[in-house]
């Protein structure tokens, strides 16, 4: 195919909506944008004025499928800000439903939207027929991360029972071994999980790609300090050096760019950055699946979930033990004092590091906030793999080649709304 043009419109996605358009000419791609045409949302905007103590509940809102990372970046933010460190236990609670949440989310990912493709059907819904053991599978792991976030602060989504300095309601000896009891119980289905996706071969594709993640002593989920592969290793108060906004005409979305141009986050970078720190059962599906870092195929982002939800699973085991054995504690959240400052809460959500920034008055009141989240940080790489891959699958029919492209932006994991159609392609001759 000598020219081609598409123009994809609309891309669907929870916080907006996005437009692709490619022109094609003579083994050139002489234009590629990645436009997203959503009006902002104003949470930074929103926070200004209002006390530091309900940051957590409003910017919790700006996902749904992310609550809980929201939550904690923006309790770490508040606590940074005001010199607090939360308790041992607090912090061992915090990771466990973090990890709840990357389960439900990976899940979602995974199974939903990922393997209708390979499975050859167009959406989830024929796999009911198809391979409804799959389906129930996928429903109980998808339950069992949004079941142990009920268990532990109240709600499935939307936590409220997490506070600055600790719970409103400290989990229970009893609401630890219902957690347990669940996770054990889904041994199982994990293996099964394993097991279909070694049989699911990613396509071909490689681009030389900066990565970025959190990396501590242990896999970096929670805490850690921002780290690229390109040699850069930095305090998360210092993210402003490695990690720069701009504006781009064609898109109302801010791309960013750090060491390079563009950068990636998300699982597939917090492999490349911290495989050796997985759990060992997590390292043993590594092992299974002859999976290699560093791995520069995008579309390996999805074999990346399924590592770092196998992982979740087994580290949610022995963090419970590790609490059940030290026998929890009530713990008064509200004793702190208030006082002007600059926090930066930093934490690994599914798809990526989530940054929240805030300056507080002397009266506990948010004058300055920033918030990057990983779908923005991706927005820049997301397009440059695009521009690759265009020329790559030029040789294969319009139908074909609409197919590719969906894949390649649905392994980023951008939003819950991207479904089996997640890109309305329309060549133009």
């Amino acid at each position: 195919m000598k020219q081609l043009n598409i123009n994809v419109h609309h891309i669907t996605r929870v916080e907006g909506h996005g437009n692709i358009v490619v022109n094609y000419n003579k083994g050139v791609v002489e234009d590629f944008k990645l436009e997203i045409v959503e009006s902002p949302r104003f949470f930074e905007v929103m926070l200004k004025g209002r006390q530091l103590k309900d940051a957590p509940q409003i910017t919790g809102r700006i996902c749904g499928i992310c609550s809980v990372g929201h939550t904690l970046s923006s309790l770490k933010a508040c606590e940074n800000a005001l010199g607090l460190i939360p308790s041992e236990q607090t912090i061992e609670l915090r990771k466990i439903i973090l990890n709840a949440e990357i389960i439900q989310s990976h899940i979602l990912h995974v199974y939903f939207l990922v393997l209708p493709d390979f499975l050859n059907v167009t959406s989830v819904i024929p796999l009911a027929h198809s391979h409804p053991e799959e389906v129930k599978r996928a429903l109980r792991l998808k339950k069992l991360g949004n079941d142990m976030c009920e268990i532990l602060v109240g709600r499935k989504i939307h936590p409220l029972a997490m506070q600055i300095n600790g719970f409103s309601r400290v989990p229970t000896k009893e609401d630890l071994l219902k957690c347990k009891l669940l996770l054990e119980s889904s041994r199982k289905d994990i293996n099964k999980m394993v097991d279909l996706f070694s049989s699911i071969k990613q396509p071909d594709f490689e681009q030389d790609t900066e990565y970025i993640a959190l990396t501590e002593e242990e896999y970096g989920l929670y805490d850690g300090k921002v780290t690229s592969t390109m040699g850069k290793s930095i305090n998360p108060e210092d993210y402003l050096t490695l990690i720069q906004e701009r504006v781009v005409e064609h898109s109302s979305a801010k791309h960013v760019k750090a060491t390079k141009d563009t950068y990636m986050v998300g699982a597939l970078a917090r492999l490349n950055l911290s495989a050796d720190k997985l759990h060992p059962q997590a390292k043993n599906v590594m092992d299974q699946y002859q999976f290699k870092t560093p791995c520069n195929n995008t579309f390996h982002n999805n074999t990346a979930q399924v590592i770092e939800t196998v992982h979740c699973v087994y580290d949610s085991i022995d963090r419970v033990d590790k609490l059940l054995n030290k026998g929890l504690q009530q713990e008064n959240y509200q004793d702190y004092n208030i006082k002007a400052g600059r926090g930066v809460g930093i934490c690994e959500v599914p798809r990526g590091i989530l940054i929240h920034d805030y300056t507080v008055n002397k009266d506990g009141y948010i004058e300055e906030a920033n918030c990057i989240i990983p779908t923005g940080q991706n927005l820049a790489n997301i397009e440059s793999n695009l521009r690759k891959y265009v020329p790559e699958i030029i040789g294969k029919s319009e139908n074909e080649i609409t197919h590719d492209l969906e894949m390649m932006v649905r392994a980023y994991d951008p939003c819950i709304s991207c479904s089996s159609h997640f890109l309305d392609v329309q060549f133009i001759k």
